[in-house]
């Protein structure tokens, strides 16, 4: 089993990337490989609404340029996925807001690409803007369809420097134990999927309020 973790932070090794690697570790000490993508170090267009996706049913953005549609076969391909963000200003780090738009929105118009695939968000914070992001990026993974581990408190960690999430004891157990329950889930999903059908997908629904 794989996980991909999206690395929001302008910083390669800054504090989400701790907060990632300690989930990291206690899912690969459950033999689950992971891959860390720097995200928040590109240049990422944000999504211009203009249906190419929905139309083209190629499982690609039009925008092009860039590694989003890299980054969505990635996705697609694993069996859990991280999104993890710094608080920067007031919410997720742009990069990253750019592109989760860009690749869910693909990923919804082209048969629910992410579908009960397990996903987890984790922030890093200086203060206490965590929860607002991290409410931002659990609504990706909830409007997705996917299944989402918890741990005994929200999923933020707290440090400025890079690295000083270390010495935020609380938010270590939480990244531990978030990745304990991930690595759990993912195994007992995978041992029932022989035993238990899939629920059948269900074309998406829209009502509009303005006639």
């Amino acid at each position: 089993m794989k996980v991909v973790a999206f690395n929001g932070s302008p910083k390669a090794k800054g504090n989400t990337y701790h907060a990632i690697r300690m989930v990291a570790d206690e899912l690969e000490k459950e033999g689950i490989e992971v891959e860390i993508v720097h995200v928040g170090n590109q240049l990422i267009r944000g999504c211009l609404a203009c249906n190419g996706c929905a139309r083209n049913q190629n499982e690609k953005c039009v925008i092009p340029g860039d590694q989003v549609n890299e980054w969505i076969q990635k996705m697609k391909e694993a069996d859990g996925i991280i999104l993890g963000s710094p608080t920067y200003y007031s919410a997720i780090a742009g990069t990253m807001k750019s592109f989760l738009d860009r690749a869910f929105y693909v990923a919804s118009v082209n048969g629910g690409l992410f579908r009960h695939k397990v996903g987890a968000a984790v922030v890093a914070d200086r203060r206490a803007g965590g929860i607002p992001v991290y409410n931002q990026l659990n609504n990706f993974i909830n409007y997705s369809e996917m299944v989402m581990p918890t741990s005994n408190y929200w999923h933020v960690a707290y440090g400025t420097e890079p690295g000083e999430v270390a010495q935020d004891e609380e938010g270590k157990q939480i990244m531990r134990v978030l990745g304990k329950n991930m690595a759990w889930l993912m195994k007992v999903l995978e041992a029932g999927k022989p035993m238990v059908d899939e629920p059948a997908a269900e074309e998406k629904v829209f009502t509009h309020f303005i006639r």
